[in-house]
Parts: structure tokens; C-alpha cells; sequence
């Protein structure tokens, strides 16, 4: 009897390795490819951390006009409810960074921002809520 594989089962190996190396050199590019599409958009936010943003930015705004001790106060509470609650961290550091500009603007800091400056970082922010159905609006500081 003869056990030495015959020709034709040969070529019948190949091609299954051929063809199960094609699939998975196609899943390799197709995720690859995904990636690099997927690389540069930003985080989106549920409609929770989003509508909990806007009214930081309400607080912010009004905070930013009135006494330093009570903007003081103020921010470390904020903050802290903004880490404990917020998901979506890219969100909470642009709605930090208003949160320090409101207490800068407070304090009369040199380093309160400009309006322009509040208009780049509202721009930033509302690309983390464009799926969320809310769209954050930061007023300049102070006003």
C-alpha cells in the first residue's frame, strides 16, 4: 500500500495555505486601515458629560467675574465632581482648562486668556459632543 501523498493533494495544500494567507493578510490591512482613519478623530462624549460640560462652562462664566475666594472654592469643587462623574477624559481637560481660566480671570492673573483663546478651546471641545446632540457654547471670561 501507498501512504506518499499523491500530487494532487499537494497542490490542494498550497492552495488552502494560499488562500488562508491571503484572508489573513486582508484582515491585517483592513484593520490597519481602520486605524489609520480612526487615528485622528476625537473621543466623543455621551450627552451626560456633555450637558454636565455646559453647565461647568455656565458656572465658570459667572464665577470668573466675582471674587477670588469664592472662585477658589469654587474650582476645587468643581474639579473634583468633574474627575469623579465625567467618562470622557479629552472633554474634562478642555473643560479644565476653562475652569482655570475662569479662576485666572477671577484673581486679574496676567494669565487669563484672551477671547480668541476661549474661541480656539470651544471649537476643541464641541468636536467631543458632535454625536451627542449638545452643542457647548464658552463665552469669553469676565465680561
Amino acid at each position: 500500500m501507498n501512504t506518499t501523498p499523491t500530487v494532487p493533494n499537494r497542490k490542494r495544500t498550497r492552495l488552502v495555505i494560499g488562500a488562508a494567507t491571503a484572508v489573513i493578510a486582508g484582515a491585517l490591512v483592513a484593520g490597519a486601515g481602520y486605524w489609520w482613519l480612526d487615528r485622528d478623530e476625537l473621543s466623543q462624549a455621551s450627552a451626560a458629560d456633555c450637558r454636565m460640560a455646559q453647565r461647568i462652562i455656565t458656572e465658570a462664566e459667572e464665577i470668573s467675574t466675582g471674587p477670588a475666594p469664592e472662585a477658589q472654592t469654587w474650582w476645587k469643587k468643581t474639579g473634583d465632581e468633574r474627575r469623579a462623574q465625567m467618562k470622557d477624559g479629552y472633554l474634562g481637560a478642555k473643560v479644565s482648562r476653562y475652569e482655570g481660566w475662569a479662576l485666572a480671570t477671577a484673581r486679574k492673573s496676567p494669565e487669563a486668556p484672551s477671547a480668541q483663546d476661549v474661541k480656539n478651546l470651544e471649537e476643541e471641545a464641541r468636536g467631543h459632543c458632535s454625536d451627542s446632540g449638545v452643542t457647548l457654547s464658552m463665552p469669553p471670561l469676565g465680561a
